[in-house]
């Protein structure tokens, strides 16, 4: 035995190996989760609808704000309330060529105007309440026509104007005989 002090035991590390094992469960760490975090993040696609849905489970959404998009709807901004800023919603939408009625008090359709946000156009504008409910809009876009409620139902894609006239003119019937038991 020329050299014993090669045979024995070692009861340590050294440092090098340490490095070697950060940097590799660092690695798989970096490869096999990084994935889940960013589909975690991103936003879902505004259709007409899944628009209110999709609003309201936004992570800007606290209670109630604004929604209003521009660019042709191609980009939308969100607030919570008068005093607060728009914060972009960084999403995608399929918004794009949408007209947007209401109804006057003749009960008559009217296609809404709603001004500028930044010196663009804005083409659409829905208000979020603290009860759930939302602004009643009629969309029609290129795939169709949308009634969207106020309150009760969800969103229907649905032949013509007319027929959301009709749907929106009903959900309003409801509302109004809601406390009638007599």
């Amino acid at each position: 035995m020329l050299f014993p002090s090669h045979f024995s035991s070692r009861k340590a590390f050294s440092l090098l190996e340490l490095l070697l094992v950060i940097f590799i469960v660092s690695l798989v760490y970096f490869l096999g989760f990084s994935g889940f975090e960013k589909e975690k993040k991103r936003m879902p696609v505004l259709t007409p609808l899944k628009l209110k849905a999709e609003v309201m489970q936004s992570p800007l959404f606290r209670g109630q704000g604004t929604l209003i998009c521009i660019d042709g709807c191609r980009s939308c901004y969100f607030r919570e309330d008068i005093a607060s800023p728009f914060e972009a919603y960084k999403g995608k939408t399929k918004l794009s060529h949408l007209k947007v009625y209401t109804l006057d008090r003749n009960d008559a359709l009217s296609q809404l105007e709603y001004g500028r946000y930044q010196d663009r156009k804005i083409c659409l504008q829905v208000d979020f309440y603290p009860n759930g409910s939302s602004t009643p809009l009629i969309l029609q876009n290129d795939e169709g026509v949308y009634f969207l409620p106020a309150f009760f139902g969800e969103p229907k894609k649905v032949a013509s104007l007319e027929e959301a006239k009709a749907l929106w003119l009903k959900h309003n019937d409801a509302l109004q005989h809601q406390g009638d038991y007599y």
